[in-house]
């Protein structure tokens, strides 16, 4: 490999990610609606790389010394996204649409609305749509401002003998992007566009239409929050909300057949010269396709329900008392995780209750269940992260309501998020204090546990609950810890206090046993994978004899399999029915393996800007019921490619059985724990 560096870029590495999502959407052997989900999943990460990622790149490549890698970086990003665009098309166009169309379902797509079904679109342009729609003349001296990844149709026609450009909104927000209904047989989706785009010679009389252009402007959706500010900062956070949309242009979309004259106009008038423009589809925010109207269920995953490990349990606290268990979603049902809070909520014995909550359920049961615990008398502490991004406005909804029932709500500390996931219970048994705890590798949220692989332990272990109600002292401080307390904890491994240097030590005793010829090998996965203190140390790792698997989702820095670097270090990825989420680190230990979960991710926000918690399993059945779990994915041969040097994708090839990892983890914890 010529011209191999130590680091892949992350960006790129983020794109062959998404490309992953793209090409389970072209796999013949996935469902079909599946398959169309997957476009759909694809579409919303490219949104928020532009949202989010974009301005980052910009805003270095205007550093003198960063501008010339820059620019590259985003010719590259620019031209990774055109292949994936024109895949993602032909996906659809030549594959999607017509096996839809073999189950009786069409799709139409880039086409007049058909005659059969012109009547009720029309129908329906009338008695919705209309209600939604608002006309911008593109001639306006001072343009109306368009919104972020809202989609519009810009309109060129004649009328009046004067040449007009006009600008309709597609109301995709305010109603479902599809209308569908039943022909002789045939279930019809239309995309509201179209119906719109067939009303034209009504809402422009007397005007000869030359064409109509389906538009989207994409924003930078960072907040410019100081980090030391006076006044309340849920009042500063949702002030900045507000602006968020209006932001500047990132990425303009725009069809392939719209006029350059006409593209040329619309950027000035705009003043988009700074945004990337781009040749999309015809049809923008087709992540919209996650809410297709028509279902039939032999088009989709063959249902996987799951199992409740405690559903015969007369009370939880008394079965963590008996022994730590893992409840790993969404294998395994979500009830014991909300039973842990309903709980606590009425049980007269329970006197305190903290968690933390990163990203909270819309309609959370477990907002709602501490706000009873309040109510009921409990003291009760919720520190809400206000900083969650795109999740801001939800949380200060929630801890609004939550602080009015009586909950103590702590909310963001300067300078860092807290992106742990624990809570804890103390119960009254008999004048003595019990404590229970709850430790996740994901949010305390009930939606995204159908879909995200994460794991949950419950334990009563004195020590663990012991330095968790010192985490939860530490945060109502709401500052950085001060040197002399990094110290605090000696089996938590607490980003901020000690988990980076207490990974990188188990790290170097994996290379002290290679060197020793014992036992010695490091598993991780990971979502991602950027640092480049913990890469290093991983290629000290491998060059000390060391095998190291991982297993890493999305971003991955590591250049794998390089003689004198990393020969020793294999990357896999995994992208399936179900988001890969939880994090887990498998150290060797000369035969006695060392276990640990959490929510830390390997990246300069988890370990310099964050307060994370990783924590170990000591259960003896635990550690081989995870090590069982994580060489399972390991082995997977189906939904699972290998990462190369350059951060690339590459297949599988020569397995005689394919073996999905996700199914097999399923039966093997339902043979473990299903009734």
């Amino acid at each position: 490999m010529k011209n191999l560096q130590k680091w892949n870029d992350r960006d790129i590495s983020w794109l062959h990610f998404n490309g992953r999502v793209l090409e389970e959407a072209a796999k013949p052997d996935v469902p079909l609606l599946e398959r169309l989900f997957f476009l759909s999943i694809y579409s919303s990460n490219l949104d928020e790389f532009y949202r989010v990622r974009m301005p980052v790149l910009k805003a270095i490549g205007q550093l003198e010394a960063g501008e010339e890698k820059s620019v590259a970086v985003i010719d590259t990003v620019k031209a990774l996204v055109n292949r994936q665009q024109q895949q993602f098309g032909n996906i659809l166009r030549q594959e999607i649409i017509p096996g839809l169309g073999r189950e009786k379902i069409r799709l139409v797509y880039n086409e007049p609305v058909p005659e059969q079904v012109g009547a009720i679109a029309r129908s329906y342009f009338f008695d919705v749509l209309t209600a939604y729609l608002t006309l911008i003349p593109l001639e306006h001296t001072k343009p109306v401002f368009l919104e972020n990844n809202k989609l519009y149709m810009l309109v060129d026609l004649v009328q009046n003998n004067l040449q007009r450009r006009c600008i309709v909104n597609i109301p995709s927000d305010k109603v479902s992007r599809f209308l569908h209904t039943e022909h002789d047989g045939t279930t019809y989706v239309l995309f509201i566009d179209d119906i719109i785009r067939q009303q034209l010679p009504f809402i422009f009389k007397n005007a000869k239409i030359n064409g109509a252009y389906n538009i989207k402007i994409t924003r930078d959706a960072e907040l410019n929050l100081q980090d030391e500010y006076a006044g309340d900062i849920a009042v500063k956070i949702e002030e900045e909300i507000q602006k968020r949309d209006f932001g500047l242009a990132t990425r303009l979309l725009y069809p392939p057949d719209l006029p350059q004259p006409l593209l040329r106009t619309f950027v000035n008038a705009y003043g988009l010269q700074g945004a990337n423009t781009t040749s999309g589809g015809y049809y923008h925010n087709l992540k919209d396709f996650l809410s297709f109207p028509v279902r039939p269920a032999h088009l989709l995953y063959p249902p996987e329900p799951p199992f409740s490990m405690v559903a015969e349990v007369s009370s939880l606290f008394d079965r963590i008392s008996a022994r730590d268990f893992i409840v790993h979603t969404p294998y395994c049902s979500y009830d014991a995780v909300l039973r842990f809070f309903n709980e606590a909520a009425i049980n007269p014995e329970v006197v305190e209750v903290y968690t933390t909550m990163y990203r909270v359920a819309r309609d959370s049961r477990i907002a709602n269940a501490l706000i009873t615990a309040a109510k009921n008398g409990k003291k009760v502490t919720a520190f809400v992260e206000l900083k969650a991004r795109f999740d801001e406005a939800n949380n200060i909804r929630w801890a609004k309501t939550m602080k009015a029932a009586g909950v103590k709500i702590i909310y963001s500390i300067p300078k860092l998020k807290v992106h742990a996931k624990v809570a804890l219970v103390k119960v009254n048994r008999a004048g003595r204090l019990k404590d229970y705890g709850l430790f996740s590798t994901g949010n305390f949220n009930e939606s995204s546990a159908r879909i995200y692989t994460d794991h949950i332990l419950f334990t009563a272990k004195p020590g663990l609950l012991r330095e968790l109600e010192l985490l939860f002292i530490f945060l109502a401080k709401r500052r950085k810890p001060l040197p002399e307390e990094r110290s605090v904890f000696s089996t938590l491994l607490v980003a901020q206090f000690n988990l980076q240097e207490e990974f990188l030590r188990r790290m170097d005793t994996e290379i002290a046993h290679a060197r020793k010829g014992l036992p010695a090998g490091i598993t991780i996965k990971l979502n991602n994978l950027e640092e480049e203190v913990m890469i290093s140390k991983l290629y000290e790792a491998s060059c000390a004899g060391v095998h190291v698997n991982l297993i890493v989702r999305s971003i991955c820095r590591v250049v794998p399999g390089v003689e004198n670097l990393s020969e020793r270090i294999k990357v896999k990825r995994i992208v399936d029915r179900y988001l890969e989420h939880g994090r887990i680190f498998l150290f060797e230990n000369n035969g006695d393996p060392q276990v640990y979960l959490g929510s830390a991710d390997w990246m300069n926000r988890n370990l310099y800007r964050r307060i994370e918690v990783c924590f170990p399993v000591s259960d003896p059945e635990l550690k081989k019921e995870l090590v069982t779990i994580l060489q399972m994915q390991w082995e997977d041969t189906a939904a699972a490619v290998w990462v190369g040097a350059e951060a690339q994708n590459i297949p599988q090839h020569g397995n005689k059985s394919s073996f999905r990892s996700q199914t097999g983890v399923y039966l093997y914890l339902k043979e473990k724990y299903g009734k």
